[in-house]
């Protein structure tokens, strides 16, 4: 007789096995009508599994974040079955929920073409309104091998070869025709997905992501619990589109990419002035804090990597060296270990701590080609690190304060919508429980402290110690994780970094590692999508453009960019020979904030008209007001 606890503390009694269905239809016809799949104990299971025991049990309906992802799944494996219906013979691979949608990897010699994409969602509807049944059967691994072998799918019977022996092998069939491996859970029948969904592009990948493995097609979708969410969503993809930062970029004139440096950034020169003022103002801010900028060697000995651990948890994804000596160097993919180098000059004293470290450095990570997406996965780019070497009791102090200084700059730079993610400690660890302890402490304080809103990942922490992500929602509603602030109980004591404590014993310090941008490059790209380009005043590479109406006013023109440029304002004098309207729609186009238009009367009455981007409307300002006005709008919004 199981004793079903609900999330409430409310609980059901039955008198034999029970299904979620009916526990559903015991707390109310609306849930049972809305329920997908239900959690048992914690785990994930199909409505119809079968309890036998007191268990806590949790409907899941759409809703839940786990509703939407079961629907998604299953819109995955109707995909892939209208796929094989309308062309026979192609072999499916691996069809997973990935953020806003799914995606099914197929093997097919014939390239999917737009018109397929349209084919294969007319025929899922079909599919979903044939309302066909889902069934989950358990089978033996030889007999599914030999299965799969034999109708041609030997995908399927390679990722069955992989699966640990211990771990069962679910088969799940929709209808009576299409079945597929899977670990589930799945939705009772095709219906419940619902038609809010739609197949958006196709692209190459690798078997399993490898390079030498072959070529398959991936067919990406995206799917939403009702057709407002989906409308909402493919508005933002438009948008999103526009925002583009790669056609932005090239718009702008502020960087390129080239084959011959993959994943590495060119920049311009108005480029590498928005990078170079970002630095400007991050160094203040950083001073301001208590900081002090340190520099380190790109390319270090391989046995620093192994001392600190990272050759064997990243060493695929570094660049290596050897030199004529036979040594072997790697250009650095992060800049802690040379930090602690740093940090274990000199004899150090509890006095000394907190000692605050920030860096630029130019970090190198092998990512695969397939991956690479303009400034927002490169293989090059720059960190904006700091350590802290603290002592146990001042992490948590130092972890408000990191904290408030990520959300001051945020701030600073238009993002004020953030959202937390903390997670604790994972089941395999370094660093005794106590400490764990007061980190986690620590970090749970500062969070707290913002009154933002946040999300527990639970054992999602690193083997080092506890983290915090910050993510950061831009004007479109998109999220994206930038900084982080981690807690690390592991590394300092690898690299042989000690401080004497009040009673003249050597100790251990705690490291805080703190990204605030994560890398400057990304964050540019976030920034001119989050902009759509519009870069604020303060932070524009190119802040006006003086425009002369005609050739005989040049001279004031050049008067005008240099009292500009005296007054800190960053701009330039346009004397190429095409009409004012042909300047203005190019100037507009490369995102320029301020053009200062110059003619006869601005001359005579020692004026300038000013036309904002975004705007139609002109107007007229003395020149020594607008120097003192946008003089101070140039610089950082620093207290």
């Amino acid at each position: 007789m199981p004793n079903i606890i609900l999330p409430d503390g409310n609980k059901l009694s039955f008198e034999k096995k029970i299904d979620g269905l009916k526990i559903a239809e015991k707390i109310s016809h609306s849930l049972a009508k809305q329920a997908l799949i239900m959690e048992v104990n914690g785990e994930l299971k199909d409505l119809n599994y079968e309890i036998r025991k007191d268990s806590k049990v949790r409907i899941i309906t759409p809703k839940n974040k786990e509703g939407l992802d079961v629907i998604r799944h299953g819109a995955a494996h109707i995909m892939a079955m209208a796929v094989q219906q309308l062309f026979p013979k192609t072999q499916v691979t691996i069809g997973p929920v990935i953020e806003n949608g799914f995606y099914y990897d197929f093997a097919r010699k014939e390239p999917f073409t737009s018109d397929d994409l349209i084919k294969i969602e007319s025929r899922m509807s079909e599919i979903i309104d044939q309302d066909v049944k889902t069934k989950r059967e358990v089978w033996d691994r030889v007999k599914a091998i030999d299965h799969f072998n034999e109708i041609g799918e030997k995908y399927k019977a390679e990722i069955i070869d992989s699966i640990p022996e211990t771990e069962e092998l679910s088969i799940y069939h929709h209808g009576d025709t299409w079945h597929d491996l899977c670990r589930g859970p799945h939705l009772s029948s095709s219906s419940k997905i619902g038609k809010a969904f739609k197949l958006t592009k196709v692209s190459g990948a690798y078997w399993r992501g490898n390079s030498n493995n072959e070529m398959l097609q991936r067919i990406y979708g995206t799917c939403w619990s009702s057709k407002k969410e989906l409308d909402e969503y493919l508005n933002r993809l438009e948008e999103a589109e526009k925002r583009d930062h790669r056609k932005l970029g090239k718009e702008m004139d502020l960087f390129h990419f080239r084959e011959e440096s993959p994943g590495s950034v060119f920049w311009h020169q108005k480029g590498w002035s928005l990078f170079q003022k970002l630095i400007s103002y991050m160094r203040i801010k950083q001073d301001n804090a208590g900081y002090y900028e340190i520099n380190t060697p790109e390319i270090l000995d391989r046995s620093l990597w192994e001392k600190s651990g990272h050759w064997d948890k990243f060493g695929d994804n570094m660049y290596t060296s050897t030199t004529p000596d036979e040594k072997v160097f790697a250009i650095k993919p992060m800049n802690c270990p040379g930090c602690v180098q740093v940090f274990n000059q000199g004899l150090k004293s509890y006095r000394d701590l907190p000692l605050k470290m920030s860096e630029f450095g130019k970090v190198h990570r092998y990512e695969p080609s397939g991956s690479l997406h303009g400034l927002l996965r490169v293989r090059a780019f720059t960190q904006d690190d700091a350590h802290i070497f603290c002592t146990e009791d001042q992490i948590t102090q130092e972890c408000i304060s990191v904290t408030n200084l990520i959300l001051e700059i945020y701030k600073d730079l238009g993002f004020e919508n953030i959202i937390l993610k903390y997670s604790d400690r994972p089941k395999v660890r370094v660093g005794e429980d106590y400490v764990w302890d007061k980190s986690e402490d620590a970090l749970i304080k500062a969070i707290k402290k913002t009154g933002l809103k946040y999300d527990i990942n639970k054992g999602e922490g690193a083997f080092y110690g506890p983290k915090i992500e910050f993510v950061l929602r831009d004007a479109i509603g998109r999220d994206w994780q930038c900084g982080t602030l981690q807690v690390d109980l592991n590394l300092p004591g690898r690299l042989g970094a000690s401080y004497v404590d009040k009673d003249g014993f050597k100790k251990v310090p705690v490291m805080l590692h703190r990204a605030l941008f994560g890398s400057l490059e990304r964050f540019i790209g976030i920034l001119i999508e989050n902009y759509s380009g519009k870069i604020p005043f303060w932070l524009s590479p190119l802040q006006s453009i003086v425009i002369p109406i005609s050739e005989d006013f040049d001279d004031y023109a050049k008067k005008v960019n240099s009292e500009l440029k005296k007054f800190g304002i960053t701009s330039e004098v346009d004397l190429k020979n095409h009409n004012l309207n042909y300047k203005i729609r190019d100037h507009s186009l490369k995102k320029i904030p301020i053009l200062l238009i110059c003619g006869k009367k601005e001359v005579d009455s020692n004026t300038v008209t000013i036309r904002k981007l975004g705007s139609t409307k002109h107007e007229s300002m003395e020149l020594n007001k607008f120097l003192q006005k946008y003089s101070i709008l140039s610089k950082p919004p620093i207290n």
